[in-house]
């Protein structure tokens, strides 16, 4: 009897120690394997190109050189544009009074796009890089840097301007610094990053779109900006 009593109290403990022995692995399994996530994505994330917003996109909409497929707008608000040049493989846009823009002279899709490019403000307090682009029938502009310099989104959504609207956003834009730019348009959205922060994602279905008359010779897509010199760089187009 005593042989039995010492026999069942040695698997009693046997027991326990085994099972204690996998309630430690589990927790030990479940404090270390978010740490080798976290470490895994910091990694894949050092591995990534700083450029990742223009390398996966193809067509190139400026060649660096030349403004060959461009236009510069001249109409209503852009009569007394400033000078627009090329250098260091950039579109400079000299200050105007009030608008300097370019307009772009080719084919360009209605929805299914998707736009990069990188701008500065170099001189000025107004918006460095305003983008009007077709949204289907009808269009809209992305406004960077706008009234006082440092206002984003969208015009017009419901006949708002991009400070009043539900896009509308604010940035510290610092001069001379470049800024990685993405604009997509779908069938059902407009979606908008500087450098890796969205700043506009909007259901373009749920309202009416426009744009400012002052903004009309821009159309189908062009860039301009406002009593701002601003410049443009590595401009490219993907279809999606």
């Amino acid at each position: 009897m005593k042989t039995l009593v010492i026999s069942f109290g040695i698997l009693l403990l046997i027991l326990n120690e085994t099972y204690a022995a996998r309630i430690f692995c589990r927790t030990r399994y479940r404090r270390v394997l978010p740490a080798r996530r976290v470490a895994a994505q910091s990694n894949a994330r050092r591995e990534q190109p700083k450029s990742k917003l223009l390398t996966s996109l193809g067509e190139e909409l400026f060649d660096g050189q030349t403004l060959k497929g461009w236009t510069i707008i001249e109409e209503y608000d852009f009569e007394r544009h400033g000078e627009v040049a090329i250098k260091d493989n950039a579109i400079v846009l000299a200050a105007g009074k009030p608008a300097t823009g370019i307009r772009l002279d080719r084919d360009f899709p209605r929805t299914n796009y998707e736009v990069a490019l990188e701008a500065k403000r170099i001189e000025g307090s107004d918006f460095f890089c305003g983008i009007t682009f077709p949204v289907g029938d009808s269009y809209l502009s992305l406004v960077l840097g706008g009234w006082g310099g440092g206002t984003t989104g969208l015009s017009n959504l419901d006949s708002m301007s991009a400070i009043e609207n539900a896009t509308t956003g604010f940035q510290e834009f610092e001069q001379n610094r470049w800024y990685r730019i993405r604009l997509r348009v779908t069938e059902a959205r407009v979606e908008a990053w500087i450098d890796d922060e969205q700043i506009v994602d909007v259901d373009h279905t749920m309202h009416k779109l426009s744009i400012w008359w002052e903004q009309e010779p821009v159309r189908p897509f062009g860039i301009a900006s406002w009593y701002t010199t601003s410049a443009l760089r590595d401009l490219r187009l993907k279809r999606l």
